[in-house]
């Protein structure tokens, strides 16, 4: 089953809240049929659906526990056998948040051949993240939480950029632009693959 997705395109994407990744990923799927695959996602559905990994991970996310990496690399790479007779490729989105994550995640289903970088100023997410908030009725869309977030963001994100920059497969967008010409940016990217 496995070797279904051993050669298939995968590409990290990193970007903070409220930088715009989330955008960039549906008009990805959309012009070259990847499938969008983001951890936390992966997680609510699985809740959702009330199995018993579901029922396992409930009671993880409920105490404020972290789900075992090992947990989200077997959802991550389920999902993405299940799609692989359909999909060109998998945008895995949120993860790694760490080092290890990215290494075990290459031991485990296969090495990316890109890190899309979607980058936006803090400032730009927190007022982005704060309209968002106005109409979206999320709790943790505050000013105060939204710093907490980011500051949690970059923590774990710097060293993983670091570490993908020394393979030489990191490309950064500067999403302070207009939402297509940051497309216009990551389309580059992804033809030159």
């Amino acid at each position: 089953m496995a070797d279904k997705i051993k050669d298939a395109k995968i590409i990290f994407v990193v970007g903070g809240p409220g930088s715009g990744k989330g955008t960039q990923c549906e008009k990805i799927v959309a012009k070259y049929g990847y499938t969008h695959l983001s951890s936390g996602d992966l997680l609510r559905a699985e809740v959702a659906s009330g199995s018993e990994r579901g029922k396992q991970l409930q009671a993880i996310m409920q105490k404020g526990e972290l789900v075992p990496l090992d947990t989200v690399l077997d959802m991550i790479k389920d999902a993405m056998i299940a799609k692989a007779d359909v999909s060109k490729g998998f945008l895995i989105d949120g993860y790694p948040r760490e080092v290890k994550q990215g290494e075990e995640f290459e031991k485990k289903i296969g090495k990316p051949c890109l890190l899309l970088y979607v980058d936006a100023k803090a400032e730009t997410m927190v007022k982005r993240l704060l309209k968002r908030g106005e109409t979206s009725g999320r709790s943790d869309d505050n000013e105060e939480t939204i710093k907490k977030r980011l500051d949690l963001y970059y923590k774990a994100t710097e060293p993983v950029i670091a570490f993908y920059e020394g393979r030489g497969i990191v490309k950064k967008v500067d999403s302070e632009l207009a939402v297509d010409d940051v497309f216009g940016q990551v389309s580059k990217a992804i033809d030159a693959l």
